[in-house]
């Protein structure tokens, strides 16, 4: 049983009995106690107001907001006789057992609750770890919005390909068409044989390579996809509870207009990302990352070909094989990168910061831009993966972000979604 009331917009929320046997009976003796002994004038109640409350308090009732201040009111009666105010306190406490809001009552099946609110977006000047892109912190207030607590598994993206026949972009032969809007002019078509279905896939070499380019760890595989992610050798069996990989933006987006959500906004993901700290550099606090004790599926060793496995993972991990967050989220660092919805700017945050009050709800800028690589079309992605080690990649920090092209699909970026605060 949880008892949580969320107040919001300075109203008394609306709260929902869980435990309702001893919350109705513990209300119901609490109102008697305070009709005989007395109680705050405008709250007494007659023996007739006692029935019909303690008799509507029965799951899934709702305690009205007047109820709910008049329990609130009786925490400032005095009263002198020290047993009668332990009994009281007992009965009070016992009332709130198992209360939740009435918004976190109707949690969709595997989301949590996000309350929303204001924070520092970005990465503090203090953080030795930042990049350029994650400067200047700057204040941001989201609505409240609910959140998958872990990534898309496959098991669920089975569901969703069985349901509706989609196919990934993975799966399908590339566009070269397409494919030739996003590089430099002039650049030749590649042999058909390049041009077959297929993703990037993480392929360690057998020493150290130099960590400026990216080739020497990745590569294009013929086959690779959600259903064989390290190549057409390769399947998911005792991996439906690992996160979906190998699919791009628009594939996320399709899994989230089918299951009735969407995905997050950047501002929406990092809020959630922190779980209710402020300041901290990591998404569990401030403690430095341990090789002893991984508090999140990152790479242990001498990235990119030698891993520690002192974590017992080489790729991806299954969801919530780390602590949650302080909201309740698992792998918001490490594991797999996630798609957001917005588009990437490198330089969103200076066109951002220091414009007075707080940037409320932001959507994202309404076009990519990044000088680097000018013609790609990329989205933002978020948390880091299983591939972050400090001596490359330290994006598993939630202030850390970076660009990913749209079309896209990567052995270690996934996606979770999210929903507004009155769905059902």
């Amino acid at each position: 049983m949880r008892g949580r009331i969320e107040q919001k917009d300075a109203k008394i929320a609306k709260v929902r009995i869980v435990s309702s046997r001893v919350a109705r009976q513990s209300f119901a003796s609490l109102a008697r106690f305070v009709h005989l002994h007395g109680g705050p004038s405008n709250h007494c109640l007659s023996k007739r107001k006692i029935k019909q409350k303690s008799a509507k308090i029965a799951e899934p009732s709702i305690v009205e907001n007047q109820d709910l201040r008049f329990l609130r009111a009786l925490l400032f009666k005095p009263i002198p006789d020290m047993r009668i105010r332990i009994l009281f306190s007992l009965s009070l406490s016992l009332c709130f057992i198992g209360v939740v809001s009435a918004d976190e009552a109707k949690s969709p099946p595997g989301m949590v609750w996000i309350p929303g609110g204001e924070f520092m977006m970005g990465s503090p000047d203090a953080d030795p770890l930042a990049r350029n892109v994650e400067k200047p912190a700057h204040k941001v207030t989201v609505s409240g919005f609910w959140m998958d607590a872990t990534e898309v598994t496959n098991d669920q993206f089975a569901k969703f390909v069985k349901a509706t026949g989609f196919v990934t972009e993975a799966e399908k032969d590339v566009d070269w068409e397409e494919l030739k809007k996003q590089v430099p002019p002039g650049t030749p078509k590649p042999p058909d044989a390049q041009l077959k279905a297929g993703s990037m896939v993480f392929t360690p070499p057998k020493k150290a390579v130099p960590l400026n380019n990216i080739r020497g760890w990745w590569s294009w595989v013929t086959g690779a996809n959600w259903r064989h992610p390290e190549g057409p050798d390769s399947d998911l069996k005792g991996r439906g509870d690992h996160p979906v990989v190998h699919v791009c933006w628009d594939d996320a987006m399709a899994y989230a207009k089918w299951a009735g959500k969407r995905l997050p906004t950047e501002a929406e993901w990092e809020f959630a990302a922190r779980g209710g700290l402020k300041d901290s550099f990591y998404t569990w606090g401030d403690e430095p990352v341990s090789e002893k004790k991984p508090q999140a599926n990152i790479w242990q060793g001498d990235f990119p070909h030698k891993n520690s496995k002192a974590d017992g993972f080489v790729r991806t991990a299954p969801v919530r094989s780390y602590p949650a967050n302080g909201h309740g989220l698992y792998d918001m660092s490490g594991n797999v990168w996630e798609w957001c919805s917005d588009w990437w700017r490198v330089d969103l945050y200076r066109h951002r910061a220091g414009k007075g009050d707080p940037v409320t709800d932001p959507q994202g800028p309404p076009r990519y831009f990044d000088p680097r690589q000018p013609h790609e079309l990329s989205r933002v992605t978020r948390g880091g993966s299983f591939l972050c080690n400090d001596c490359y990649c330290s994006a598993y920090r939630p202030g850390g972000r970076r660009g990913t092209p749209h079309d896209t699909g990567m052995s270690h970026l996934g996606f979770r979604c999210v929903k507004p605060a009155k769905s059902k």
